[in-house]
């Protein structure tokens, strides 16, 4: 019987095929950039991929976890009164890619949610070797990790300059989709700076539309002429699948975090003590700061580096070192990338004075917490107060982040939501919440949810 299905699909595929081979013949630079030879009747990226595709890696993470989930089970008194056996580890494996960035050390790029909570990590060459990798260093804030191998004739990726993307620009996406084996797949650059997509801490992602799925974390992100440009990190999708919408970690923020995890094995995140955020358009027009582009301070911390080194609330952060500040979003990459100790230039209009401003970080405060066994099971929280937080100006707890199906998930609660009273209580600070909320079987919480406050009763 004749499929039309069959017939529409292989229709548009030949139109399709049609269409690509007419774009690359209007464009004759791409095809030269892929390394198409003069001879050659059609555009390939074949020598390229032939070039850099040994660079990148199958991961496989071997993780143990035990075989029940009671909680009485950890507790070694009732496992003694009942006579119970060691409890069994149950081995989980998952999938991901890697990709080699420094062949004669062995350097391999990942990301954190790849190898988090692995026992043993496994790197797979193109060319079929099995090779046991170590891990030198995480960041969760980034969503990157870098391991390392001992094997000799290893082939690594020449790493490019992400600030130098533009919208547009052809990129090629390389990794182990769905366990399925080295994969490319090709798009363009479809926005810069995507942020605020509450994936990990910081946030300045490249967005392509060149197919990303489950597997393809960790992977290689490249221009036409084979440059590493990104670590393929996360996908938008309603489905778990590609729908266009894939995002990666732009090489900037790849190379300061893989210098300080060779270095310290952590990222060492500097801090100013201000608080920031965007310029609005009402608050430029409030201010008088008509298209000034930059981070407005909204606080200073007493006796914090900022506040030492002169800057006042008011000031808009226009550049680090030179380079321009797009928003909050970015300055907060920026100073939290930059290692501790470290002087920087921040270049700073007060008023009608444009002044540059030398300022030293200083280390991170840590002073997160968690409210297990409470109705807040799950949810990581900062006093609101803290100029890192971000909760410029708020009073309460500030919400970092939930874990997926934890007590605080399922309750409705959400990274970024600011807790300001419990059953009308308020809360200024994560000690007042814990005392308040320790005890509680039922709380109404009062939350502030973008800018609107509600209430919510958790059980």
């Amino acid at each position: 019987m004749f499929d039309l299905s069959a017939r529409l699909h292989t229709i548009a595929a030949s139109v399709a095929i049609a269409a690509g081979a007419a774009l690359f013949a209007v464009t004759p630079s791409v095809a030269q950039t892929a390394g198409a030879a003069p001879s050659a009747t059609l555009p390939t990226l074949a020598p390229m991929l032939e070039r850099i595709t040994p660079a990148v890696v199958n991961i496989a993470v071997l993780s143990r976890s035990p075989s029940e989930n009671n909680p009485l089970f950890s507790d070694p008194y009732f496992r003694r009164y009942f006579n119970l056996p060691e409890q069994q580890q149950r081995a989980r494996m998952s999938a991901g890619s890697g990709v080699i960035v420094d062949a004669s050390k062995g350097y391999v790029l990942t990301n954190y949610h790849v190898v988090d909570g692995g026992t043993d990590i496994s790197v797979t060459l193109k060319d079929g070797r099995q090779l046991a990798a170590e891990l030198v260093g995480s960041d969760k804030g980034t969503d990157l990790a870098l391991l390392q191998v001992d094997a000799r004739n290893l082939t690594a990726i020449e790493i490019g300059d992400s600030d130098a993307l533009k919208v547009g620009d052809y990129v090629v996406a390389i990794g182990n989709p769905f366990g399925l084996g080295q994969t490319v797949t090709s798009g363009i650059v479809s926005a810069l700076g995507r942020s605020g997509l509450n994936i990990e801490g910081y946030e300045d992602f490249i967005q392509t539309d060149a197919s990303i799925n489950p597997g393809n974390s960790g992977g290689a992100l490249v221009t036409l002429d084979g440059k590493l440009v990104g670590i393929n990190t996360a996908i938008l999708s309603p489905a778990g699948a590609n729908v266009g919408i894939g995002f990666a970690v732009p090489t900037t923020m790849v190379v300061s975090v893989m210098k300080q995890l060779i270095a310290h094995g952590e990222v060492q995140r500097g801090r100013l003590g201000v608080g920031i955020q965007d310029i609005t358009p009402d608050l430029a027009d409030a201010l008088g700061l008509g298209d000034l582009r930059g981070a407005l301070v909204a606080n200073v911390e007493p006796g914090s580096a900022a506040d030492r080194a002169g800057l006042k609330t008011g000031d808009v952060v226009t550049a680090v070192d030179g380079n321009a500040v797009r928003g909050a979003t970015d300055l907060r990459n920026r100073i939290g990338l930059t290692p501790v100790g470290s002087e920087i230039r921040l270049t700073v209009k007060r008023g009608s004075e444009q002044r540059e401003i030398e300022v030293t970080t200083t280390s991170e405060s840590r002073t997160s917490s968690d409210l297990s066994g409470t109705l807040l099971d799950g949810a990581i929280l900062r006093d609101a107060s803290a100029p890192e937080s971000g909760a410029v100006g708020a009073s309460g707890v500030v919400i970092e982040s939930v874990a997926a199906d934890s007590r605080a998930d399922r309750a409705g609660l959400r990274a970024g939501d600011v807790i300001v009273a419990v059953n009308r209580t308020p809360v200024s600070s994560v000690t007042e919440l814990r005392r308040t909320i320790s005890k509680a079987a039922v709380a109404a919480l009062e939350l502030l949810r973008d800018g609107a406050r509600f209430l919510l009763v958790i059980r």
